[in-house]
């Protein structure tokens, strides 16, 4: 049984609670939020504090807050030679205090408060500076899911830039595409199998290899007439960008 503690209550933070709280192998002993009320409805309510001198000692702390916040919450901890993690994508190793023993626990997903996560399927990118400490991260993690990796602070950085392209940006095109079927009064719904298909093609093949469209097969008519048709300027100048980065293959604008 490995005792943690998690501070933040964030869509990070939450999911974890909810995640620990059905494995049989992890025992939450407390949570830290700034307002209790924020985590009343998925744990104990004795077990939420609101001071860090109220922390009680558990095997694992897991920092789950905004990437500015992660320095600052790691130094206000009032114990030493613990293990001390963050779930930051972003952040390095080196971010948190060094008078306990630091570790990254990254969840590599996308969390809305509103919406649930089936957390076996969720990659955790695990850090560690040692063996015994990566062995504590690695049982937590295998705990809650089945997809674990250890992930140096660099490749952690060259995955969440790829995740923004892949997650982020990808679901702002989602906006855009609904935008304009909002505008000309088309259902988005229509989109959604297109989108779910585009989605799966990954599964089989490369990306490279999925590509299609008038960018790929260079219609320059179909190009110019999309163009044409946009009359949001925004929206004209991201076709243009995504059009000639894919006729490019990816070189150089």
């Amino acid at each position: 049984m490995i005792r943690i503690t998690l501070l933040g209550s964030g869509n990070v933070a939450q999911h974890l609670i909810k995640a620990f709280t059905k494995s049989e192998t992890i025992e939450i002993v407390q949570v830290y939020s700034r307002k209790k009320e924020n985590l009343a409805s998925l744990i104990d309510f004795d077990k939420i504090v609101n001071d860090f001198e109220d922390l009680k000692e558990a095997d694992l702390y897991i920092i789950a807050v905004s990437d500015k916040a992660i320095a600052e919450v790691s130094r206000q901890l009032p114990f030493q030679n613990q293990i001390v993690v963050h779930t930051s994508g972003a952040a390095s190793l080196d971010v948190l205090d060094i008078k306990n023993r630091k570790g990254v626990f990254y969840p590599l997903q996308t969390f809305s408060k509103s919406k649930e996560i089936d957390f076996s399927a969720v990659p955790m990118c695990l850090e560690a500076e040692n063996t015994f400490d990566f062995h504590v991260l690695e049982t937590a993690a295998k705990s809650i899911s089945n997809v674990v990796h250890a992930i140096n602070s660099d490749q952690r950085k060259a995955l969440h830039v790829a995740a923004v392209f892949v997650n982020n940006f990808t679901n702002y095109l989602y906006q855009i595409g609904h935008e304009i079927c909002e505008e000309h009064q088309v259902p988005f719904e229509i989109l959604k199998p297109l989108i779910q298909e585009t989605a799966e093609k990954i599964n089989t093949l490369d990306p490279i290899d999925a590509q299609t469209g008038p960018a790929k097969r260079n219609d320059l008519t179909t190009i110019e007439a999309h163009l044409d048709y946009l009359s949001n300027e925004n929206q004209k100048n991201i076709y243009k960008i995504i059009t000639q980065s894919i006729q490019n293959n990816g070189k150089k604008l």
